[in-house]
């Protein structure tokens, strides 16, 4: 999964923009939940300390529930993007209400309450759960890749909007096939945080 991160995040990425994608070497093996996001911060912690030594202009948090992003900000001078919150304000740019397609309802109330917590509720018309466990995405014949698409079918049907955000980092490289398959855009937040995240490092580096 992080090397799919990885390749999504090179494809949106400015030329003279370098990606590093690593992932913790502590912690769950996903994230599901809020005991997960919990267990997994010391890891994120150790790696966000590492880039700070490094010098990175940017740091992209590429978990759908912006775990740690608050702590994260506190840590470092850099720009800290989530790819939740991007991926909502790039849904929003686009002048559109949206729905969010996850992956387990355990990160339902998780994604209710960062929605909230960014003042930007009222754009949002539905977060949903496809009811695929995330690392059934890393899974040749799980059918997890249907799943999500006839999530976002009810949305469409039920929903009243007219674009969607997909609710994990794992889901990647389905925004494409998915926007095609659909026909509204499909938004993926390693993508809209990457290029939220290059726009305001340029734009600190100017101010």
């Amino acid at each position: 999964m992080t090397e799919k991160v990885a390749l999504a995040a090179k494809a949106v990425a400015p030329p003279d923009v370098e990606i590093v994608a690593r992932n913790p070497s502590t912690g769950p093996a996903s994230i599901q939940g809020r005991e997960d996001g919990k267990a997994a911060l010391p890891g994120l912690f150790a790696e966000v300390k590492k880039a700070a030594n490094e010098k990175f202009d940017a740091i992209v948090i590429a978990c759908f529930d912006d775990t740690g992003l608050d702590e994260v900000r506190q840590m470092t001078p850099c720009v800290v993007v989530g790819i939740g919150e991007a991926a909502f304000h790039a849904a929003m740019l686009m002048g559109t209400r949206f729905s969010v397609v996850t992956t387990l309802s355990v990160s339902v109330p998780i994604i209710e309450e960062n929605l909230h917590r960014y003042g930007i509720v009222s754009q949002c018309s539905k977060v949903r759960a496809s009811e695929v466990p995330v690392l059934d995405l890393e899974k040749q014949g799980s059918h997890a890749r249907q799943k999500v698409s006839d999530e976002i079918g009810l949305a469409l049907a039920q929903d009243d909007c007219q674009s969607i955000v997909l609710g994990c980092a794992g889901m990647a490289d389905l925004a494409a096939e998915l926007s095609d398959t659909h026909g509204v855009p499909v938004i993926d937040g390693v993508a809209a945080a990457v290029g939220l995240a290059s726009a305001v490092a340029r734009l600190k580096a100017t101010g």
